[in-house]
């Protein structure tokens, strides 16, 4: 599925939640709670996205040349924002993932539901993600 396709969706599913902040929170949650998570191993200093107030634990992986990703955090409703943006980054190459502009958060009217510092966190996700992209993309080119 596309970067565009999985921003889409998760759209629709929160246009069916009708701007109704409670149901959106729970369903943030929700989600954090079915996405697969990050083995204890992996939730070391190292993997710590920086700029978030909570603890949000992120590790990708190269497989052929597509990335994938897996997160934890200790707070349930970071974890379910992660796992939006790991439905629409894992899983693409690096140059999708570095060239797609995120653009869901605004049309689900994220804002109105999570704070300025869940914000800046949510961003420094999207960094994170990006900048391991940037890197694999590095390592596929030396590979051709």
């Amino acid at each position: 599925m596309a970067t565009t396709e999985a921003q889409d969706q998760i759209i629709e599913e929160f246009a069916i939640l009708d701007g109704d902040q409670e149901m959106m929170n729970f369903y943030i949650v929700e989600l954090g709670q079915k996405m697969e998570l990050l083995g204890e191993e992996y939730m070391i200093d190292d993997n710590l996205v920086k700029g978030c107030q909570s603890k949000v634990w992120l590790k990708s992986e190269l497989t052929g040349d597509k990335v994938k990703y897996l997160a934890d955090s200790n707070t349930a409703i970071t974890k379910g924002l992660v796992s939006l943006l790991i439905r629409v980054f894992s899983g693409q190459t690096p140059e999708d993932i570095i060239s797609t502009e995120i653009y869901f958060p605004e049309k689900i009217g994220m804002s109105r539901f999570i704070g300025t510092q869940r914000s800046n966190g949510f961003l420094a996700m999207i960094k994170q993600m990006k900048l391991e992209a940037i890197a694999y993309r590095v390592v596929l080119e030396n590979q051709n």
